[in-house]
């Protein structure tokens, strides 16, 4: 008996799954990247508005922090709604001229020490655009800073994740109700799984700041000193901010795990709210966030060793608890 055979064989005895060694090449090639343009300006006759994107550069485990792959993604579902998404990679574009005349700038990479922003050549850099009214977007781990440069992010987005003072584990997400707030229109209550950080940093009178998305951990998920003192309470996952300038900022502190693009709850507020910081109407009934599941395993980082194992969607779940905004 062959070596297949004998293993065919094992198989049906013992009620194991088919060999995944068996298992069909995909179709597309998942990390083929080379058809996603990077940092292109919009036709010279283009009257809507620029938002620039920049994803950071691989990290972590297949399925998580798939920054180039998220960032493809938010570009398709932006250009279902009217404006011009220009992205780039690596942590920063090649050409810094791409920065100009964004609406809204939107970063999402591995933030804390090792944070791209905060170089301070990068920070120089960005605060022109910002002054001029430029929305600020931070998306998953990019939302995390080293307390030095805190007082500058709360300036630009009203809240940040302060290394050694927040916490971000794997829990699930009960969001029960949404603000009335443009960012939240066409998004409903919704649970889901992610890496979903709190107990951030605000303002001391949350001037400025208006919660979007907020749910109660379990209180065995207060891992720091500072966040076990404050057992039961509700901890904003997601939050907008008007700057005092005019300016506007979103922080969004999901999106690990790339599954959740397939969730329509998840990115209609997050398409929101990248078009509210550009300062582009949203319609009542929300962003237009079409999507194709397939998209979940395409332009991924390669990352790791063996077989692909393709990214499958969450499974639908709805808070029963919750009012619609």
């Amino acid at each position: 008996m062959t070596k297949r055979l004998l293993f065919a064989a094992l198989t049906l005895a013992l009620g194991l799954p088919a060999a995944r060694a068996q298992d069909p090449k995909p179709a597309v090639d998942p990390y083929d990247q080379s058809k996603v343009p990077l940092e292109v300006e919009p036709p010279l006759d283009f009257k809507g508005k620029k938002i620039v994107l920049v994803a950071g550069r691989a990290s972590h485990p297949p399925g998580e922090h798939e920054f180039f792959a998220g960032c493809a993604i938010l570009m398709n579902l932006l250009k279902q709604n009217g404006v011009w998404p220009a992205m780039a990679r690596d942590g920063w574009p090649k050409d810094e001229k791409i920065f100009d005349g964004a609406a809204s700038l939107v970063f999402f990479m591995d933030g804390g020490s090792g944070h791209p922003v905060i170089k301070p050549e990068h920070m120089e850099k960005l605060q022109p655009y910002l002054d001029k009214g430029a929305g600020w977007v931070n998306l998953h781990y990019a939302v995390e800073y080293p307390k030095e440069v805190g007082k500058k992010v709360l300036s630009w987005m009203g809240g940040y994740y302060e290394t050694g003072y927040s916490i971000n584990p794997h829990w699930d997400a009960d969001i029960r109700s949404l603000p009335k707030h443009p960012i939240a229109r066409g998004v409903h209550p919704f649970v889901i799984r992610d890496e979903w950080y709190f107990n951030m940093r605000f303002p001391d009178d949350m001037k400025g700041v208006t919660p979007i998305l907020t749910a109660i951990p379990p209180d065995d998920k207060r891992g720091t000193k500072a966040a076990k003192e404050h057992p039961g309470r509700p901890e904003h996952l997601a939050w907008a901010y008007e700057r005092p300038d005019g300016g506007r900022g979103f922080g969004f502190t999901g999106a690990h795990f790339h599954r959740n693009w397939a969730d329509e709850n998840f990115r209609r507020v997050v398409v929101n709210a990248i078009l509210w910081t550009a300062k582009v109407d949203i319609p009542e009934g929300g962003a237009k966030v079409d999507f194709d599941p397939a998209d979940l395993n395409k332009n991924l980082d390669k990352k790791g060793k063996g077989p692909f194992k393709p990214i499958e969607p969450p499974a639908a779940r709805k808070s029963g608890l919750g009012k619609d905004n």
